[in-house]
């Protein structure tokens, strides 16, 4: 039997929906569970220059260069999420003293309840985006590898509104790669 070129299309004819996900962040699970905007973050491919007399002709780099990954989310009157990234932060960056990033370990020590024997264990962390289809059901999953935050937003209090717009707060992370794979971790 002949093969069509109808065979090739795609098979599936819903629409991926930007309302359709799930969020967590290892480290943080108070900040997974309010995130109301994630995204796959865009790659670029950097371009060799090949010379030539006529006209330079571009050509395929070799390396790969991943964009931020921001998150946005709701903060919790205590600020308990909004402070699990910000103290991670300060843990990395210490900025009254050395104790602080000790003392950030611990807590992460004492969450997990575990030892780490690794000081890079401390530093990152893994992050997974669900994707849902089109009936809430997981769809796939954007794995990140090694995330660690580079910028928090500022909380702006303002008695002027005459409605309440409940906080949200913008974080961005870097990280090593992300993967995209099916719910069996197996690549798309």
């Amino acid at each position: 039997m002949a093969r069509s070129i109808y065979d090739k299309q795609i098979q599936n004819r819903n629409y991926l929906s930007p309302t359709g996900f799930n969020f967590t962040l290892q480290r943080c699970p108070k900040v997974s569970f309010f995130s109301n905007t994630a995204q796959i973050p865009g790659i670029d491919l950097g371009v060799a220059t090949q010379p030539n007399y006529l006209n330079d002709i571009p050509r395929p780099g070799e390396k790969l260069q991943f964009s931020d990954f921001n998150l946005r989310f709701l903060v919790d009157e205590d600020l308990k999420n909004y402070m699990q990234i910000q103290n991670w932060m300060r843990g990395l960056g210490f900025p009254e003293s050395l104790a602080e990033i000790y003392s950030e370990y611990t807590e992460y020590a004492k969450l997990y309840n575990r030892e780490f024997n690794k000081s890079e264990e401390l530093l990152y962390s893994d992050a997974t985006l669900e994707v849902l289809n089109s009936t809430m059901n997981p769809q796939f999953l954007v794995k990140f590898k090694g995330m660690f935050p580079i910028s928090l937003t500022t909380l702006d209090f303002d008695a002027t509104p005459t409605d309440v717009d409940y906080f949200t707060a913008e974080c961005t992370f870097k990280y090593t790669v992300y993967t995209i794979t099916d719910l069996a971790g197996n690549p798309l």
